[in-house]
């Protein structure tokens, strides 16, 4: 009986011992749990707006004073507030600037890459008078807005994008106000998606310009053109506004003035008229130099297919007939003028009792040159 008496009370120690181990077990298990609970003065919110973020979102997929959508690799934009910095590294943009004769010209420069991908207002900023683009000014170029001008916002609606800017960018002469209109639009559509440009001033939309009055109030685009020079002679009823491209020696490269007149489109080859009005050179009115040698004359109608057009000139085109080279400014001119029009990706040029023709370095043109391969503007 001694034992079985013994057996007992040491089974129920055993088991004693075995809850309360059980008790510490679950204890522990509920402390992780309040460890991994929130606080108990946690606020909880779905309201996004008023929560805080790096940036503010507009709700529409563009932030505030952003540009998201306006270049081809999907730069997001950037609240007003937050400050533009650079990533280190540089890529090519075209700002159209004013040269030494008041025309407005491209020239490529090297800008810094901003960590905030805001590259249209980068663009704009860098179109301001005394800013960041006086070191990177060629001999006789200057930037065309007025100094001072902030770039206060920037929206892009439907391939119209709304610039607005502030109270200095009145402080212009009248006789620069096309020139203002035709830099900002020409360089802000060099972006793929941006069609047209609208004007604000300290967030008052503008129907037409401060100082001279131009009608803007369906904004501008190339459409608008640049430089432009009314042709002498030229019925308009039965003519197309065209962008001639023609070569300028600058004081320390060749850079391309766009110039914007009407061609005749009448006849079988509208193309055919805009070569020769490259072959007849700039107006006489225009501070431009003839640059095409005398006698050069297409030999054949250009042929247009699957976006390459064919160009057949005479021997008078080349500027070395015995080895075939055409200049390089003629080369260039040709191209840009005619990648203009719609549909043309690229230029094949040809030269009647010449297998190939070469360029400068005397280098074969062994396929069509595309706008790609020749540049408006040379860095300087």
């Amino acid at each position: 009986m001694k034992i079985d008496l013994t057996k007992k009370v040491v089974g129920l120690l055993l088991l004693s011992l075995l809850f309360l181990s059980g008790c510490g077990v679950f204890k522990g298990e509920q402390t992780l749990e309040q460890i991994d609970s929130p606080p108990e003065d946690a606020q909880f919110t779905d309201d996004l707006e008023n929560a805080p973020e790096e940036s503010e979102d507009t709700g529409d997929g563009t932030e505030e004073g952003g540009e998201e959508g306006i270049v081809e690799d999907d730069n997001e934009g950037q609240t007003e507030d937050e400050e533009s910095s650079t990533t280190g590294e540089s890529v090519s943009r075209m700002l159209y600037l004013i040269d030494q004769n008041g025309l407005v010209v491209p020239h490529e420069v090297e800008l810094p890459t901003p960590a905030s991908k805001e590259v249209a207002k980068q663009v704009l900023e860098y179109l301001v008078k005394d800013g960041p683009v006086s070191s990177m000014l060629p001999t006789g170029f200057q930037a065309v807005l007025p100094a001072g001008t902030e770039i206060l916002s920037l929206n892009l609606e439907e391939g119209t994008l709304i610039v607005d800017v502030s109270e200095e960018f009145k402080n212009y002469e009248a006789e620069n106000e096309a020139k203002i209109l035709e830099a900002m639009t020409y360089t802000l559509t060099q972006f793929e998606n941006v069609e047209n440009v609208q004007l604000r001033i300290d967030g008052q939309a503008l129907s037409e310009m401060p100082v001279n009055g131009t009608p803007i109030e369906n904004g501008y685009s190339r459409a608008n053109g640049i430089n432009v020079h009314q042709a002498a002679g030229v019925d308009f009823m039965e003519s197309k506004a065209t962008t001639l491209y023609f070569p300028m020696q600058g004081e320390e490269s060749v850079y391309f003035v766009p110039i914007t007149q009407h061609v005749e489109t009448t006849g079988d080859n509208a193309y055919q008229n805009i070569v020769q009005a490259l072959l007849d050179g700039p107006g006489f009115d225009l501070p431009l130099t003839p640059y095409m040698n005398t006698g050069s004359a297409l030999t054949a109608e250009p042929v247009m297919k699957d976006g390459v057009l064919s160009l057949t000139f005479n021997e008078n085109i080349l500027s070395n007939s015995e080895k075939s080279v055409i200049a390089d400014e003629v080369m260039k001119s040709i191209v840009l003028t005619l990648t203009e029009q719609e549909g043309i990706n690229a230029v094949e040029v040809m030269v009647e009792n010449h297998e190939q023709v070469f360029n400068e370095k005397e280098q074969p043109y062994n396929e069509p040159v595309s706008k790609d391969m020749v540049v408006p503007t040379e860095s300087i």
